[in-house]
């Protein structure tokens, strides 16, 4: 279900997050290559009017597999990092256990997500179409292996947070909906 989820969370996005990789680019262009789009509404329709309305999913592919990538990993390594934390520590089922498991779930998420996070913005910013082979052969030959980390830390100082957020607040609903439904406190996995 979480693949599931992510899967399409991807590709509904897509069009925006094209449009978001362009416009941070934009500035990093000579003057005469920029798009210059006047705001995002105006890089939607001139995107479309461009370069075709295909232009929208450039990159679906690998931001669909982050999406799927990100969603499962959250998913699975908080679960597991509370069901560790739980059976290793004396912490109980509580907000310190949340936050350390989600941390920690951030953590894994991003390291996961890295290597296509860099080849989904190389697609998503190139002018002309390339090849996943022909990208990953160029950024291999100039970077090297560090290629798939490169701005992890900015992607985890967005990512980590996030993800503390969004299970702190998993877990709070949900123990407001046990007590809503009379349901007894456990302690547990995410259902």
């Amino acid at each position: 279900m979480a693949s599931t989820s992510g899967f399409l969370g991807g590709i509904a996005g897509n069009p925006a997050d094209v449009l978001n990789v362009r416009m941070q680019h934009d500035a990093a262009l000579p003057a005469a290559q920029r798009r210059n789009y006047a705001h995002a509404l105006d890089g939607l329709i001139r995107m479309t009017r461009e370069e075709g309305w295909r232009s929208l999913f450039r990159g679906v592919a690998p931001n669909s597999m982050r999406a799927v990538l990100m969603t499962a990993s959250q998913l699975a390594s908080y679960d597991g990092f509370k069901k560790l934390i739980l059976s290793h520590t004396p912490l109980s089922d509580n907000l310190y256990t949340h936050f350390s498991a989600s941390f920690l779930a951030g953590f894994v998420a991003t390291t996961i997500c890295s290597p296509v996070d860099v080849i989904k913005t190389r697609i998503m910013s190139a002018k002309e179409r390339e090849g996943l082979r022909g990208i990953l052969g160029r950024v291999y030959r100039v970077e090297g292996v560090a290629w798939m980390f490169r701005g992890w830390v900015p992607s985890f100082v967005r990512l980590g947070p996030h993800t503390v957020v969004t299970f702190l607040f998993l877990e709070q609903h949900k123990r407001v909906w046990r007590v809503l439904h009379g349901e007894r406190e456990e302690s547990g996995l995410v259902v």
